[in-house]
């Protein structure tokens, strides 16, 4: 498949880019500084833009099969940046004519779980609390990824590590996975990946964790 990866220099992202070249597609990182990204392959395009500025992403959307997505916040100082430049890559995808799109989420905008512990309902309303403003910024994203032509899919992962690929999580369209705690960024990617010719999480959010 032709892929281009949104936030190629970021966790998710770098693990994207890595992933998707191991398993042979051809990907392009769209970057801001090239600087700072140092994936290397054969099938590799960096294409470097502003991503505020949707005809500079126009070029590295054109003729993909789907675009991935890791852009969002680093920190609460941060809130508004997932919202707004995913408003970009849409705007140029729209206009060049692609349709797959997968974007990272966030565990709490997903319904709670059935038998939720009262440890894990007490941990999330204070995560809830503390990360108000990133969380009211995904689910700006998410409303816009609603209203758009694209075909979606808004990956829910919870607390995100730097464990390494395991291939082994739980996965819930529409849902979350009852006490899930972590996931590794490694494995969001795999899941990302998975997931782009996967019909059932077209226009769903797909919670994950251990």
């Amino acid at each position: 498949m032709k892929l281009t990866v949104f936030g190629a220099t970021g966790g998710i992202g770098r693990e994207i880019v890595r992933q998707g070249l191991a398993s042979g597609h051809e990907v392009t990182a769209v970057v801001r500084d090239p600087a700072r990204f140092t994936v290397t392959g054969e099938r590799l395009t960096v294409h470097r833009a502003d991503l505020t500025a949707p005809d500079t992403l126009r070029p590295a959307v054109a003729g993909r099969d789907a675009v991935l997505s890791g852009l969002g916040a680093r920190s609460r100082a941060d809130a508004g940046v997932a919202a707004g430049l995913t408003r970009s890559v849409l705007t140029a995808m729209d206009a060049e004519g692609v349709r797959r799109l997968l974007v990272v989420s966030a565990a709490p905008l997903g319904p709670t779980p059935d038998g939720q512990t009262v440890f894990d309902r007490t941990v999330l309303a204070i995560v809830n609390s503390v990360l108000k403003g990133v969380y009211d910024d995904l689910r700006a994203m998410e409303r816009d990824l609603a209203a758009s032509a694209t075909d979606w899919t808004s990956v829910r992962p919870p607390k995100l590590t730097d464990g390494p690929l395991t291939g082994r999580y739980r996965s819930v369209v529409g849902g979350n996975p009852p006490r899930g705690r972590s996931l590794a960024r490694a494995d969001v990617a795999h899941a990302m990946l998975a997931m782009v010719d996967d019909p059932a999480t077209v226009k769903q959010g797909v919670g994950l964790a251990y």
